[in-house]
């Protein structure tokens, strides 16, 4: 299937319509006429907004899929130095229940070297089947290795249903394979359900978290969807309880990976909480002033354990890391304790972390959107409320 996006320069008139209605920036006007760019997603908006009909899409056929030969709910596990990520549990709780109304079998899928004693969690957490795909060259995540044995397993097994966690990793791994299978995929769900017609339901916020749209893939498979850490509940799991694990043939090259790790860099403080994960997470926003002022941030994050997260424009303020930023083009994160201070709730910032249990917001404005979301809200100075509350924090923790 080959989609093609085209511009008749001998129709277009150069009216710049299409460049207004493009959504992503992806239609210029150079020498006089429409310019289509990298960014474009095929939306169609243009080719509509076209008043001289000089923009078509030719769309490939798409060739029919015999849905039957599909069975199966696959879990595509996150292993990291030799622990399964808690998104792979919280999947396979989600995946036994799409697995039990389907009435098939729910498989986990290990990737990795030297991960097949992980298996016993992963069936301890509900797979029924356990596919290890065990080989040097997979002992850390690469795009390359990782992709072409998933997309080997996927086309010799048929699963009607994928998930991933929608992490660093399975975000960059999920499309990649999808595009691969040339099938669907609905990245950063929420909610997960199968339908009367046993197809899979996925539900996930659209238009920064304004809409929650509900998608199908009918007509393809796998039927793929990568998911949001913490929104699925993590079931209990049943020690003793064992799976069939299956050793799958790892057919790679070194020649086909290329790229490679030289150096893993491990940074000391707020690496050593992966703010996906944690249950409480402080974040600080712009309003606190000054990189400096981050101290007031991790004291209090000390206090009561809990990882240290951002806002975007401290990230891009070189004040904190990338990988501790929270938002739409960050992390999305849903600890049971978010506290967002000097944060003034762009909606990019609310699609990462509105799905947290408990919400507390401080802030000077008492208009800000941040306030919209919070279960309890603090108007005031920053300056003088993070430090008494450190202070009473510190003090109720030690008569404990």
């Amino acid at each position: 299937m080959s989609n093609l996006i085209n511009v008749d320069v001998e129709k277009c008139t150069g009216c710049g319509l299409c460049v207004k209605v493009c959504p992503f920036g992806a239609v210029s006007i150079v020498d006089g006429k429409a310019s289509i760019g990298p960014g474009c997603t095929l939306c169609g908006s243009c080719v509509k907004a076209c008043p001289v009909g000089a923009i078509s899409i030719s769309r490939g056929e798409l060739k029919p899929v015999d849905l039957s030969e599909y069975k199966g709910v696959w879990v595509v596990a996150e292993q990291i130095d030799g622990r399964i990520r808690n998104v792979t549990l919280e999947l396979l709780g989600a995946g036994r229940r799409l697995a039990d109304k389907l009435g098939e079998e729910l498989y986990a899928v290990l990737i990795g070297y030297k991960v097949r004693e992980l298996a016993d969690v992963l069936a301890e957490y509900g797979a029924d089947k356990i596919l290890v795909a065990d080989h040097k060259l997979l002992e850390r995540y690469n795009t390359d290795g990782y992709a072409a044995v998933l997309y080997d397993m996927i086309s010799n097994y048929k699963p009607s249903i994928v998930l991933l966690g929608a992490t660093m990793n399975g975000r960059d791994l999920a499309p990649r394979v999808a595009a691969r299978l040339k099938t669907g995929l609905t990245a950063d769900c929420t909610g997960l359900d199968i339908n009367d017609a046993g197809q899979l339901v996925q539900t996930r916020p659209a238009f920064g978290g304004n809409v929650m749209a509900t998608i199908l893939c009918p007509r393809t498979r796998p039927q793929m969807a990568t998911v949001r850490p913490r929104v699925m509940k993590m079931p209990k799991p049943e020690p003793g309880r064992t799976a069939e694990i299956i050793d799958y043939p790892v057919k790679i090259a070194a020649s086909d990976i290329r790229t490679k790790i030289l150096e893993v860099v491990r940074e000391v403080h707020e690496a050593a909480a992966n703010i996906e994960e944690a249950d409480i997470i402080v974040s600080a926003g712009r309003g606190i002033g000054s990189k400096e002022n981050l101290s007031l941030i991790r004291e209090l994050a000390d206090v009561l354990h809990a990882a240290v997260g951002g806002s975007r424009a401290i990230v891009d303020l070189g004040w904190l890391p990338h990988h501790q930023q929270v938002g739409q083009t960050g992390k999305t994160v849903a600890p049971k304790l978010y506290i967002a201070i000097g944060i003034s709730g762009a909606i990019q910032h609310l699609v990462g972390m509105q799905t947290s249990e408990t919400i507390v917001a401080i802030n000077k404005d008492p208009e800000a959107p941040i306030f919209d979301v919070a279960d309890f809200g603090i108007v005031g100075d920053l300056f003088q409320i993070v430090p008494a509350l450190t202070q009473q924090l510190r003090e109720a923790l030690k008569q404990k």
